[in-house]
């Protein structure tokens, strides 16, 4: 690829969720601070929501790093997921080797006494489940009643919903009310100003080895503006703009390059394409008033 002609050492715009990349931005900082101080206050559930490609399994990865030896964690990157199959997904992540034939009542109690043996051993556990927006209301319920687990100090689970503004809009229900209720924090990402996709861009640069920065403060306020602040189009647009410069044996970027990207990756906001619209907008106004004075013309 472009690594050697630009002298990286690694892709600086991959779009999995590198931890080794992360970018200590306000939001993502924040949404950390939140996760953190919720977990070691033993809320029961905690949300974070954000738009498709603001960084949420990038955050849900970096809280898992962060978390203490005496976290477990239950990590549901699927929430596609029956009742049932929840409960099997639960057990599994908590290391309880089962029947396949168990009872769903057999391997509830299963779960409460793996819970309390980890709770009597000063462990805590944690679910963390990414994509939330796509659990079932019947999955949703058994989550709840998950969580009904509890001595009489502590819960016995934790669980941190990562989800699309989707989740909202279905906790909003009132058949999830009980759950909703139960959601201590909530934090919402935002998408990145100019200037933090300024840092950002550099920031990953750097991480993959640059020298010296590829693209300009002025290009960068460019990608910042088509890609409305979303970090994953902001990689894919650098990315397919390194390709381009890289197609041409230039180290330099330009705005063509920029363009072009910008052009070829979808959901992005394109000046261009805008300006031909303004254009057309203008014409046709032209055409109507000439066509209204031939009108008012004719009537005289």
């Amino acid at each position: 690829m472009y690594l050697s002609f630009f002298n990286l050492t690694e892709m600086p715009f991959s779009l999995t969720p590198n931890t080794q990349f992360y970018c200590a931005l306000e939001p993502h900082n924040e949404a950390l601070k939140v996760l953190l101080s919720a977990l070691s206050m033993s809320e029961g559930f905690i949300k974070v929501t954000g738009e498709v490609g603001t960084g949420k399994t990038l955050i849900c990865r970096k809280l898992i790093n962060h978390l203490e030896d005496n976290y477990v964690v239950v990590y549901l990157p699927n929430p596609y997921l029956t009742p049932d199959e929840l409960r099997w997904a639960v057990a599994a992540e908590l290391g309880l080797e089962l029947a396949p034939e168990q009872d769903q009542q057999t391997l509830s109690q299963s779960i409460e006494k793996r819970l309390l043996t980890l709770s009597q051993e000063g462990k805590k556990v944690v679910m963390i489940v990414d994509e939330a927006q796509c659990f079932s209301w019947e999955a949703l319920e058994a989550l709840r009643l998950l969580t009904n687990l509890e001595t009489e100090q502590k819960k016995l689970l934790q669980v941190v919903l990562f989800g699309q503004p989707e989740l909202d809009t279905k906790l909003a229900n009132p058949q999830v009310r009980q759950l909703r209720q139960r959601i201590g924090f909530s934090y919402q990402l935002r998408p990145m100003t100019a200037a933090e996709v300024d840092y950002y861009i550099n920031h990953r640069l750097r991480r993959a080895g640059a020298q010296s920065p590829l693209f300009s403060p002025r290009l960068n306020h460019h990608i910042a503006r088509a890609c409305r602040g979303i970090p994953r189009l902001v990689n894919t647009v650098c990315h397919k703009a390194l390709l381009l410069a890289y197609g041409e044996g230039q180290t330099a970027l330009n705005k063509r390059y920029i363009r072009a990207a910008i052009a070829d990756t979808e959901d992005c906001y394109a000046p261009t394409s805008m300006r031909r619209w303004w254009l057309f907008a203008v014409l046709s106004a032209t055409v109507l008033g000439v066509a209204a004075i031939w009108l008012w013309r004719q009537v005289l």
